[in-house]
């Protein structure tokens, strides 16, 4: 019988829902937590017996009962911890973003090829929602036709988490890599298309007079080998409600996700005068997923079948990267992909 993987735990806010969600796989076992916050692991550790509480990621990745690492630290943090982990031979799972710039990019790139056999993937979780998993196979089913636009507004809603709280002490937060990703994230693995070069302007009109002095908000205009072209925005400041708003236009169909809810277009308006247009169909499926952990389980199986490791999520960031370089300088930006 094949053993259970030991499963190390870094960073104990997010991450608890990590911790949560392997321990209902038989495959796994939490072996170890680890936070800032020793208190607070130690609280955790009694809702999976057994495991152990650590403060040193050194200490973590020393033990050979360890075989995962999830890192759910602060995003500064993210691509040393990453580094190290791979270093010392763990499959990692780690939350968005999952490196900042294009040269730590560019080194989790080589470390992947040095060890050819370890996993990596960043917790982009709305892949794991039904409404994005029915959208995707619509759309590679030709269904919508040939996609010629894709916009995503990610609405953050949540000023106070930038101008309050370790984001606001981040030197060079991007709202871009820490919200707008997941809309980047959608659009490229909806789509199935990469973007080849990005503009985007930004502003800091929201967050004027407090302690956070990079943009809150930023617009990036993405456009792509095939002619379609993509729309994104991080929009941390909004008085508005946390929500995520997916425009996708097809030749065939159009696809709406706001305040309305999830619905499909099927008709343009009637060329004969008077008759009816088709009402919007609603889809009738969740947009977020039923846990932040849904990713997880694709992920454990992946590395117990010792499947060919994948890295879509590098390219997710790349354009990630590109979209907080092209608002820093006003300019297109071409995107460089590992």
């Amino acid at each position: 019988m094949t053993q259970p993987l030991g499963i190390a735990v870094i960073g104990l806010g997010i991450g608890e829902q990590h911790a949560r969600m392997y321990a209902t796989l038989p495959s796994c076992r939490v072996q170890v937590l680890a936070d800032l916050d020793r208190a607070r692991a130690e609280s955790l550790a009694n809702a999976f017996p057994g495991s152990d509480v650590e403060t040193s990621l050194d200490q973590v990745l020393a033990r050979q009962d360890v075989d995962v690492v999830s890192i759910a630290s602060f995003d500064d943090a993210h691509f040393d911890q990453v580094m190290r982990a791979l270093a010392a031979g763990k499959h990692v799972f780690v939350e968005k973003p999952l490196c900042r710039t294009a040269a730590e990019l560019a080194q989790i790139r080589a470390a992947l090829d040095a060890n050819a056999s370890l996993h990596l993937a960043s917790n982009l979780v709305l892949r794991g929602a039904d409404l994005y998993r029915w959208l995707r196979a619509e759309i590679a089913s030709g269904a919508f036709g040939e996609i010629y636009a894709f916009d995503g507004d990610y609405l953050y809603g949540r000023l106070h988490k930038i101008t309050e709280g370790w984001r606001g002490e981040t030197e060079n937060y991007s709202v871009m890599l820490g919200g707008g990703i997941h809309m980047i994230d959608l659009m490229l693995w909806l789509t199935g298309e990469r973007p080849v070069s990005v503009q985007a302007v930004g502003n800091r009109i929201c967050t004027r007079g407090t302690n956070f002095h990079y943009d809150d908000f930023i617009a990036a205009t993405l456009t792509f080998a095939s002619g379609m072209v993509g729309r994104i925005t991080a929009n941390f400041g909004c008085v508005h409600r946390h929500q995520h708003v997916v425009r996708i236009f097809g030749t065939r169909k159009t696809f709406i996700l706001d305040d309305a809810g999830p619905r499909l277009m099927t008709t343009r308006d009637p060329v004969i005068p008077g008759l009816q247009v088709a009402p919007a169909e609603p889809i009738n499926l969740a947009s977020k997923p039923a846990h932040k952990g849904a990713l997880i389980p694709a992920f454990i199986e992946g590395v117990m079948l010792k499947q060919v490791p994948q890295t879509p999520d590098l390219d997710v960031i790349a354009v990630a990267v590109a979209c907080s370089e092209a608002a820093a300088y006003s300019s297109s930006v071409k995107i460089r992909y590992q």
